[in-house]
């Protein structure tokens, strides 16, 4: 499936955790930033409805246990970050989540957050150990053979981050005998891979970020690749030591992942989505929370519907 590229997958500097750092934009060591610095009163309050009635055994098991299982990322301050003092998740995925639970009957308090890595995303979906996975989760067909998307909601876009002494690499055409890292089960990475005769480079892979940054600020690599997102927030994190290249080469559509043949449950969270992006709280969080980079809000891509 083809998806039109937006301006929402230009330049979006955030601010990411690269240690166990509350979020509150603290300064670490290097006089670098650490942490996120979310604007918790702007963050819009969502109405959960009442008696929601959606034919969907995902939905229902849910609505059983009193409790809404979301998978998401906690290593991604502005998009899925867990303050480690606190344990709360926040973030721009994480309002996108609490936007759809309201309007699948479930409060704040009734949503449990699990942090799932990139490479088990779809296994947690489809053995039920998450009812919705919302977190940086691209739409890609490949996916869609294991699992269904409601979205997309963000449009994202690949690129490179390399140490901010870097001269040789500007992007994907000069990444040839490089090592170029990503994490386990990410789709930048088997687009490194599955174009090894196009870009020439020699991918290792990780299972989170955190990792994959030490090791190219420990000069063990020479480039991380992921959506730009992700990376313009480490650069920011680590200003003097990191720098994003390049123009993005990959469009990342942005989806809310969910169990395949629950058609009842897809509509319905796509429903949400697009209120929420009617009435205004889509950008209120947005700007709570991405926005608080600098980065402008721009419309997101169109939903699409089977």
């Amino acid at each position: 499936m083809k998806f039109r590229k937006t301006a929402a997958s230009a330049a979006v500097v955030l601010t990411l955790a690269l240690s166990a750092t509350a979020c509150g934009g603290k300064e670490g060591p290097a006089g670098d930033k650490t942490g996120g610095d979310t604007d918790t009163k702007a963050l819009p309050k969502y109405k959960v409805a009442e008696d929601v009635k959606v034919d969907s055994p995902v939905l229902k098991k849910a609505q059983k246990r009193g409790k809404l299982i979301v998978g998401a990322k906690s290593d991604q301050p502005y998009l899925g970050f867990q303050d480690p003092s606190s344990k709360k998740y926040e973030g721009f995925d994480i309002e996108v989540a609490k936007m759809v639970a309201a309007d699948l009957g479930f409060g704040e308090k009734d949503i449990q957050f699990k942090t799932i890595d990139s490479s088990v995303r779809e296994t947690a979906i489809s053995k039920g150990q998450v009812d919705l996975m919302v977190g940086t989760y691209t739409i890609n067909d490949e996916r869609k053979k294991q699992v269904a998307f409601a979205g997309p909601y963000y449009m994202a876009g690949q690129d490179l981050l390399v140490r901010k002494d870097e001269k040789s690499i500007k992007g994907p055409d000069s990444i040839k005998g490089k090592k170029v890292c990503s994490v386990t089960g990410s789709t930048p990475l088997q687009n490194i891979k599955d174009n090894k005769s196009k870009y020439g480079a020699e991918p290792v892979e990780f299972g989170k970020y955190t990792d994959c940054v030490k090791q190219l600020l420990d000069g063990q690599v020479d480039a991380m690749t992921t959506d730009d997102a992700i990376l313009k927030g480490y650069a920011a994190e680590r200003p003097t030591k990191l720098k994003v290249v390049g123009e993005t080469f990959s469009e990342e559509p942005y989806g809310i992942g969910l169990k395949k043949g629950d058609k009842e449950l897809q509509n319905a969270v796509l429903d949400a989505v697009e209120a929420h992006q009617k009435d205004g709280s889509y950008k209120k969080a947005y700007d709570a929370t991405l926005g608080r980079s600098g980065s402008k809000f721009e419309e997101p891509p169109a939903l699409e519907r089977d």
